[in-house]
């Protein structure tokens, strides 16, 4: 994979989706400076791994979950390289038989698709619908990689931006978990 790493947002954004725009347009307007790469789609961690090395730093890895009856949803945010346990988040957040919510409840609440999912898509989340939890490791690191609505492209951001500035502005809060995903 021969990838580079850019300032910011693209010089030339024909042929990108509104909604990766949409997203270097609030983290501008937000003063939040981010390093940018394009490469292929993202389907595994594998992939993920290789732009990892091109950012230095972790790619989060985002789940969209939510309960058995959908009346909950969560957008989890991990360390791409820890083991997720349904068992050890139900019993932090207080809620039985989590499971991934549906592409289409990722597309009505995030304007998302799955392999697209990142806090980014929290901005679409008008009506605070979903729950945002972010394992303890996440909040250590002083980067964070994520997808800007497509898995086509990575930024890396500060941390502190994101739970300073972005979260404010989108209308979110977090909740802090601790995942040990061990068995």
């Amino acid at each position: 994979m021969n990838i580079e790493l850019f300032e910011g947002r693209p010089g030339n954004t024909d042929g990108r989706l509104l909604r990766e725009i949409r997203t270097y347009d609030l983290l501008d307007s937000l003063g939040i400076e981010y390093k940018r790469t394009d490469h292929e789609r993202t389907d595994t961690m594998e992939a993920c791994n290789a732009v990892d090395e091109i950012l230095g730093v972790i790619i989060c890895k985002n789940l969209f979950l939510c309960n058995r009856q959908k009346t909950a949803f969560y957008l989890l945010m991990m360390p791409g390289d820890k083991k997720f346990k349904t068992k050890e988040l139900s019993a932090q957040i207080n809620s039985s038989r989590l499971s991934f919510a549906e592409a289409e409840d990722m597309m009505k609440y995030l304007g998302l698709e799955p392999g697209s999912v990142s806090v980014m898509g929290l901005m679409n989340d008008t009506e605070h619908t979903v729950q945002l939890l972010i394992d303890e490791d996440v909040l250590k690191g002083e980067y964070l990689g994520c997808h800007p609505c497509v898995n086509t492209s990575s930024l890396k951001m500060r941390t502190e931006d994101v739970i300073k500035k972005f979260l404010p502005a989108v209308g979110h809060d977090y909740r802090t978990v601790r995942l040990v995903g061990e068995d």
